[in-house]
């Protein structure tokens, strides 16, 4: 079974998404930014202010390289980590990297009563996505073995489309891919 990782915009689905895929996979599941948190035993938000983006961009840079060191698993990583082409590379060649591709509008909607997102706490959370979107599309796109456009499918539609990807590639047994015509072996069943 590979190292699978996620990289795309802040409330892309990558926890969301990450932890359901691991689930069905049978692996463990890291989030980068809980990591960093429980290290640092402050909220990332809280670390921003005090030390900035470049220290925080140091530690996530740490985490990355040790979680794709920990073996078979499901890594969501921060919005922000596939900026450094020494992050990119460590996720392409340890791991089969999956894009959730969101669209700023989508994000906006998702995500306009979080606080919690330092990036998004400014005047016009809309533009900030937008202008972030444009910024790191192409960053995302360049490091991604695999793209899923989101748009607004639930949980489980991404999740099957995630799965039969990697089953098209080879990488995860048929058993464990849901069929969608049977309801009885969706997502919530459980591995085969």
């Amino acid at each position: 079974m590979p190292l699978i990782s996620l990289v795309g915009m802040p409330g892309g689905g990558k926890s969301t998404v990450g932890r359901q895929l691991a689930r069905q996979l049978g692996l463990p599941f890291y989030d980068s930014d809980h990591e960093i948190e429980a290290r640092i035993g402050m909220s990332i938000r809280a670390y921003f202010e005090l030390h900035g983006e470049p220290a925080f961009r140091d530690l996530e840079s740490q985490q990355i390289d040790r979680l794709t060191r920990e073996g078979d698993c499901v890594l969501a990583t921060g919005g922000g980590a596939p900026l450094r082409e020494q992050n990119r590379q460590m996720l392409r060649e340890r791991s089969h990297v999956i894009y959730l591709r969101s669209t700023p509008e989508d994000l906006f909607r998702r995500l306009r009563h979080d606080t919690s997102r330092p990036l998004l706490q400014v005047k016009d959370p809309l533009k900030r996505l937008r202008d972030l979107f444009r910024e790191r599309d192409g960053v995302y796109l360049r490091t991604a073995h695999f793209v899923i456009e989101t748009g607004r499918p639930s949980v489980p539609a991404l999740l099957q489309m995630i799965l039969m990807q990697l089953e098209l590639a080879g990488l995860v047994d048929a058993s464990r891919v849901p069929s969608p015509i049977d309801p009885h072996h969706g997502p919530e069943a459980g591995p085969a």
